[in-house]
């Protein structure tokens, strides 16, 4: 029988707790905090995320519950809704995004050998938000509308392996075109996003840094025809074409070529067009990447279903950011383990496993390895995903 560390534990054992430890100096996080710590908080709200706690007296209870295994589980401070109530005000939550960032640099090098799409080695990027609904009486400062309130999340998810990459928490006021200028550029990776994001001066920016991008053209938009590719009309593909912008603000704001791809698609009946700066992949290619981008709707859907980011812990701004890097450091953590410990089972399974044996003290790989006798779990036709809906 293993006797040995909590599966909690054994999951906290993947986080970097020394760049953790520079994080909280970096922003005095423990400064005259005697006896509940920034790694007791995260602890709490990383055990509350795993176990689908809805409050904060639904964690206090959990863990008073356990009370004989909190030291085991890493937790040295004394567990009371209050303290991680003024915790989750008062700790600066920039501690807790550069944690998720240092955990999102681990996860892309463990699948920076994985590929999406077979005939590109390029890292492909699929940007998008979602908006989360708050109340405005409780929430203020996340203005949105006169009676509602929201905060949107902006994530540039990289499509191998699926890994939040860039995440921008803005009110829901934001424009989503205005999360390019936030976004750091990667030379000759592509950038799939949605019509909403373009505006021909900041796209003309991806240009200059080399990198390249694939969105849909909006219905209204004005140019002229340079050249027309031959293409296979049985593919679905309609044409492809390279040309120059004549709108005068948008000939102002990109003054080179562009290529247009249009493509009916016999599933759906839509034919949708798509507006490139890369003229070397094949135009089938290009509509493949522009499909790719429903994988970000699919990480949202899964996020909000299965991690707490639609209730909130804490009513101030702090403590709602606090709540969502630790709930993205939380997943991009379970991501790693997945990888590191080489696992087939799909990351709704693993975190369904871990929900219900934190306590429990069983070698890690064998309780996550466990397949269901009852219901099987889904082959994937993408071997790539983390998650599985």
């Amino acid at each position: 029988m293993y006797a040995g560390q909590l599966i909690f534990s054994q999951i906290m054992d993947f986080m970097p707790l020394q760049t953790f430890r520079r994080c909280v100096g970096k922003y005095r996080g423990n400064f005259k905090i005697k006896t509940f710590s920034c790694l007791d908080q995260f602890l709490c709200m990383a055990f509350a995320q795993i176990t689908y706690r809805e409050s904060l007296r639904d964690i206090e209870v959990c863990l008073r519950s356990q009370n004989n295994k909190l030291y085991h589980m890493g937790i040295r401070g004394n567990v009371c809704r209050s303290t991680l109530a003024d915790a989750n005000e008062k700790r600066d939550w920039r501690i807790y995004a550069e944690l998720a960032h240092s955990l999102i640099t681990t996860a892309r090098t463990l699948y920076s050998k994985d590929t999406f799409i077979e005939e590109l080695d390029e890292t492909i990027y699929a940007l998008d938000s979602t908006t989360i609904d708050l109340c405005l009486s409780v929430f203020p400062w996340a203005t949105f509308r006169k009676t509602k309130g929201a905060i949107k999340l902006h994530t540039l998810l990289d499509l191998r392996g699926n890994i939040p990459t860039f995440i921008y928490i803005s009110d829901g006021k934001l424009h989503d075109v205005n999360a390019l200028d936030h976004m750091p550029l990667e030379a000759g990776a592509f950038y799939v996003m949605d019509r909403g994001y373009v505006d021909f001066k900041r796209l003309h920016v991806f240009t200059e840094m080399a990198a390249f991008f694939v969105t849909r053209a909006k219905s209204n938009i004005k140019f002229r025809r340079v050249y027309s590719h031959p293409v296979d009309r049985d593919t679905g593909l309609v044409c492809d074409q390279t040309i120059l912008l004549t709108g005068f603000a948008s000939r102002k704001g990109y003054p080179g070529k562009l290529r247009r791809v249009k493509f009916h698609d016999a599933i759906t009946g839509k034919t949708l067009v798509f507006l490139t700066n890369n003229f070397n992949l094949p135009a089938l290619t290009i509509a493949q990447l522009y499909r790719s981008r429903w994988q970000v709707e699919l990480f949202f859907k899964w996020i909000k279903q299965n991690l707490r980011i639609k209730t909130f812990f804490g009513l101030s701004e702090n403590a709602v950011k606090t709540q969502i890097w630790i709930a993205l450091s939380v997943y991009v953590l379970v991501a790693v383990v997945k990888k590191e410990l080489k696992l087939e089972t799909s990351m709704s399974a693993i975190l369904q496993i871990l929900s219900v044996s934190l306590f429990e003290k069983t070698l890690l790989f064998e309780a996550l390895s466990r397949k269901s006798a009852t219901k099987p779990e889904r082959p994937s036709h993408n071997p790539l995903s983390l998650f599985d809906f």
